[in-house]
């Protein structure tokens, strides 16, 4: 494979890595808020309204940032009724044939999440709630972890090619 792509499936797999482990942490932010409103509410008699949507967006947040990272590790759900009888070469052009339609359904929920993200900034959206916490941040890292999503299938893609010849890339 040339350099570049080598390069390429590297670096892209550093930034999986990295960002996918960092929100790892996050399941423990999740749980401590949810744990601190519901001793707040039952112990000590003071709901606190915003605690059950922080921790939706800390889980948003932890499956949009951690999904590159899953696919980087070929840990994610697939289905298989018969892929598991191929050999390594052949399921490689198997995913080299699916990765070709990840690629477009991604690039599409890129492009939504770019709008949403603008209406979102332009309009200041807020979640209608008690709460009414900005929708910003969460969409920004949506956006964000959609994009590390592609660059993570292209990087997958290069492997796959790779296997699919006999070589391997990392």
């Amino acid at each position: 494979m040339p350099k570049i792509i080598v390069s390429y499936v590297k670096y892209v797999d550093y930034a999986s890595t990295k960002f996918g482990r960092l929100s790892m942490y996050l399941i423990f932010i999740m749980i401590g808020t949810l744990l601190l409103g519901a001793v707040t509410r039952n112990i000590l008699g003071i709901p606190l309204s915003w605690t059950v949507e922080m921790a939706q967006f800390t889980i948003t947040a932890y499956y949009i940032l951690g999904g590159p990272y899953s696919m980087q590790m070929d840990d994610h759900v697939r289905m298989d009724l018969i892929y598991g009888l191929y050999s390594d070469k052949t399921k490689a052009k198997i995913d080299v044939f699916t990765n070709i339609f990840l690629l477009v359904y991604l690039i599409v929920l890129l492009i939504g999440a770019i709008s949403s993200t603008q209406y979102a900034i332009e309009y200041d959206q807020r979640k209608f709630s008690l709460w009414n916490p900005s929708m910003i941040p969460i969409k920004i890292i949506m956006t964000f972890g959609i994009l590390l999503m592609i660059l993570q299938t292209v990087s997958t893609f290069f492997k796959d090619i790779a296997t699919s010849r006999g070589v391997s890339i990392t």
